[in-house]
């Protein structure tokens, strides 16, 4: 079974940072691109931003700038640096694979607020 653990979340202020990180099987995180998703409350899960095998990435245009998403993959850990976070960035932070699984883990919960 697919598994993936997101975790690095929390509350921060407006302009902060946070580091989030998504573990999941050797075997998915070698062979797959992965992406970062989010859900924020009563919206629907949107892209974030994505990684492929060969480290190329992409970003939602509202991210860009100021998210950088990496793969380590000493530890296969997906990883979502977030700097200069906006209040709108708050949500529920999630991580797949691509194709996208049905298989989604607990999230991790990112709150930006003064």
């Amino acid at each position: 079974q697919v598994q993936f653990v997101e975790s690095g979340g929390g509350l921060v202020q407006p302009g902060g940072s946070l580091r989030l990180s998504c573990a999941t099987s050797g075997s998915i995180f070698r062979f797959y691109d992965m992406d970062w998703y989010r859900q924020a409350p009563g919206k629907q899960r949107e892209l974030v931003a994505g990684i492929t095998t060969y480290g190329r990435t992409n970003y939602a245009d509202s991210v860009k700038g100021r998210f950088t998403i990496s793969r380590d993959s000493a530890k296969n850990t997906l990883v979502l640096q977030m700097s200069s976070l906006k209040v709108e960035d708050t949500a529920v932070y999630y991580c797949n694979r691509r194709p996208q699984t049905d298989y989604w883990g607990q999230g991790t919960q990112v709150t930006v607020s003064s």
